[in-house]
């Protein structure tokens, strides 16, 4: 018969700490030995890893020469600054996604790769919904840099804005307005809506409205006029650009005479106007010469619009 003595609290105490510092030494050597195998893991993979340094600092760098040198040949050929910049742009990103792929598979992360693919497989369908806007202006930009109805500098007509291209980037078409302002437009709108361009022959015609009292001669207004435009080297002469002058309407009150000539739209918005104006300013002084009476002495100027 064995008799259990109770033991002093003491000895008890004693007992726990042993097991405390026994476990305390175990979970060091655990902690000891897993840190040995990750930094081994890590030593290990350190040529991998500045391999895949160097991969991609390379694959950057000739990715960055290759996209210059396309974009200057293809400017070099097709003298299309906007298609060469998104032709050089693309080459690029594909060149660096490519250099990345391979950086990775060089750091012994082929199992990251095969997953990134993997999931963008797998997800492309809720991607494309999510990002259904960003993908179609991407495409639209695509389709544009190789037919599109407009040029660098060209000035142009897209739903509220005007103003001259500025640059063809992937999502978007910038323009500079004549008032200063930088508007973005998305490449699916450019596509998708009509594209006004002022520039893309060369010729704008301009045309304003003189208003005249009732009892004025008509037709020997019309013949002034058609001096005046006649004589006039800062608007185009040609057989397939006429400038000409017309009995438009007529009321109780005044006859109203239509003026229509042409101008060259290189320099469209300022030249232009001014051309406008000039022209405009010696209608009114020869006709007021010739005896005629303008209401108010003023001239009445309705919008232009170029013909279809």
């Amino acid at each position: 018969m064995k008799l259990c003595l109770p033991l002093s609290s003491e000895i008890q105490w004693k007992l726990l700490a042993i097991q405390d510092s026994q476990g305390i030494e175990r979970s060091l050597e655990i902690l000891t030995e897993s840190f040995r195998s990750y930094w081994e893991a890590f030593v290990e993979s350190v040529p991998g890893i500045l391999l895949a340094l160097l991969i991609m600092t390379a694959g950057y760098m000739i990715a960055n020469k290759i996209g210059n040198l396309t974009r200057r040949g293809i400017a070099r050929r097709s003298n299309d600054p906007l298609m060469s910049k998104f032709l050089g742009s693309s080459i690029k990103i594909l060149l660096v996604l490519f250099a990345l792929t391979w950086a990775l598979q060089a750091a012994g992360l082929r199992s990251i790769t095969n997953f990134l693919f993997t999931s963008l497989g797998a997800s492309a369908l809720i991607v494309g919904f999510a990002f259904k806007d960003i993908g179609e202006n991407f495409l639209a930009g695509i389709i544009l840099a190789f037919n599109r109805p407009f040029n660098i500098n060209d000035t142009v007509e897209m739903g509220q804005y005007t103003g001259r291209i500025q640059a063809l980037e992937f999502r978007y078409t910038k323009i500079k307005t004549f008032d200063g302002r930088d508007v973005y437009i998305p490449n699916s709108h450019v596509l998708k809506n009509p594209v006004v361009n002022y520039t893309e022959d060369g010729f704008f015609r301009n045309e304003f409205t003189v208003r005249l009292a009732l009892d004025s001669d008509a037709e020997k207004a019309e013949s002034i006029i058609q001096e005046v435009l006649d004589s006039q080297t800062s608007i185009v002469q040609s057989q397939s650009h006429e400038n000409y002058v017309t009995l438009s309407d007529i009321d109780s009150k005044y006859l109203y005479l239509r003026v229509y000539f042409w101008v060259e739209t290189v320099e469209f918005r300022r030249k232009a106007n001014l051309i406008k104006g000039d022209v405009i300013n010696q209608v009114k002084t020869v006709l007021l010469q010739k005896g005629f009476k303008l209401p108010n002495e003023t001239i009445e100027i309705i919008k232009t619009e170029k013909p279809s």
